[in-house]
């Protein structure tokens, strides 16, 4: 009898070991000490994708934005609040583009919270000049500068660096892990930029309309030439005049490409497009708009090679 008691187990055993392996597949133990990701609230998804590059498994992050409205004239919602309130880290652009997030900051008034401004340090774009206002704001109202910064892949390497920073100084015991992944990115977003120029180097026209003045960082770094905006301002209409007086432009200055965005209207550039025949091109400041562009990467890789295509042709 006790024989086959011994036969028994050793005959169960492997069945046994299956049986707990997978367990603990299925309800795997907790890590005893293991920290909780890092509550990270972006006001942009371009935040979102680059805190989570450099953050990596140690943050868990979330916009406010999705990437099909407009960052201008964005509503917060009441479930905003709550991110914000159980949030360690915010992140925005600054230079007065999210003038919504400082009530829900105020509003959530969470004790711990570290807010990190991404623009600090970039060089900024005056938006005074042709596009500007009677009262003295740029473009979109803007006094500091153009807020679109991180259209440019080397603007991108700074707000990366605030990020690692931000990231750091609420959670240093991860600084190797944030330190070593916002290298790698700042590498990749060198070799994907010098890449896309290349691309853009063999055009013979770079000339632009754009939907709203959103693009001068990106025509800046890759040699696209903006001749005029078809708002001035998000939340105002184009006057007749002003449509009139664009498409005077594009024909006597031969002008091959419209560039509308989808979080606006489309009405007025397909207006242009067929009175002078120019090709729209759809192209987003935001990731997510457009399908396979939610990373900030993919995004800026189809808005030049989107671009390219269309003034090749």
């Amino acid at each position: 009898m006790k024989k086959l008691r011994i036969s028994l187990v050793f005959f169960f055993r492997p069945l046994l070991s299956t049986a707990v392996l997978l367990f603990l597949a299925i309800f795997p133990m907790p890590v005893i000490g293991a920290a909780e990701p890092i509550r990270v609230v972006a006001t942009l998804p371009v935040l979102k994708d680059l805190v989570e590059v450099v953050g990596g498994r140690h943050v868990q992050a979330a916009s406010l934005i999705s990437g099909f409205e407009s960052e201008h004239t964005y509503r917060p919602k009441p479930s905003d609040l709550i991110l914000i309130q159980k949030a360690r880290l915010l992140l925005k652009i600054g230079l007065g583009l999210e003038t919504w997030v400082e009530p829900l900051i105020a509003n959530a008034a969470p004790a711990n919270l570290l807010a990190v401004t991404t623009s600090k340090g970039v060089e900024l774009i005056d938006d005074h000049g042709a596009d500007a206002h009677a009262d003295g704001h740029g473009a979109d109202g803007h006094v500091e500068g153009n807020p679109h910064i991180w259209l440019d892949p080397e603007n991108v390497k700074i707000m990366v660096n605030h990020i690692r920073d931000g990231l750091i100084k609420v959670d240093a015991v991860h600084e190797e892990d944030y330190r070593e992944n916002a290298v790698i990115y700042i590498e990749r977003l060198s070799e994907l930029q010098k890449a896309l120029q290349a691309k853009v180097a063999v055009l013979k026209t770079r000339k632009i309309i754009t939907h709203h003045p959103a693009w001068p960082y990106f025509a800046r770094r890759f040699g696209f030439v903006i001749k005029g905006n078809i708002l001035r301002q998000i939340g105002s209409g184009a006057s007749a005049k002003t449509i009139g007086k664009l498409i005077r432009q594009i024909k006597a200055e031969k002008i091959r490409v419209i560039v509308s965005e989808p979080q606006l209207n489309q009405k007025i550039p397909e207006i242009l497009a067929e009175e002078t025949g120019a090709r729209i091109v759809s192209l987003s400041p935001l990731p997510g708009a457009i399908p396979g562009t939610a990373r900030y990467l993919d995004l800026i890789r189809y808005n030049v090679e989107s671009l390219v295509s269309a003034l090749e042709k």
